[in-house]
């Protein structure tokens, strides 16, 4: 369930980003008064306002909507304990044996070692 309302999340949040990008800004139609061409002839001569506005819309409100459900389905999940809640239990403090010498033990003397003086 998590799963699926995650993709459909991400693919309302790709759709609400695209329709924003594709809409024109208040000003683009001292532009188009002046000569630039024809502004907006896909959507027909009105205009794609309402129907890119009323999308944009609905994809926002779905967006929303699903924002919450998701937050409060992880809420339900991830239960962070108090480490300092239960003192008693603290776990053993570990100690390493330290060995009886780090000087390393001279040879008799005599031996055929050269570096060793006699």
């Amino acid at each position: 369930m998590y799963e699926i309302l995650l993709v459909i999340y991400l693919i309302v949040a790709l759709a609400l980003i695209g329709f924003v990008l594709i809409q024109q800004g208040k000003g683009a139609d001292m532009g188009s008064s002046f000569g630039a061409g024809a502004s907006a002839t896909v959507f027909g001569s009105s205009g794609a306002g309402n129907f890119m506005t009323k999308t944009t819309t609905v994809l926002a409100t779905v967006f929303f909507v699903l924002s919450i459900v998701l937050g409060n389905l992880t809420a339900g999940q991830i239960k962070q304990t108090d480490q300092w809640e239960n003192l008693e239990g603290a776990p053993a403090v570990e100690t390493v044996e330290q060995p009886a010498s780090d000087v390393p033990v001279e040879e008799e003397k005599g031996s055929n070692n050269p570096d060793v003086p006699n």
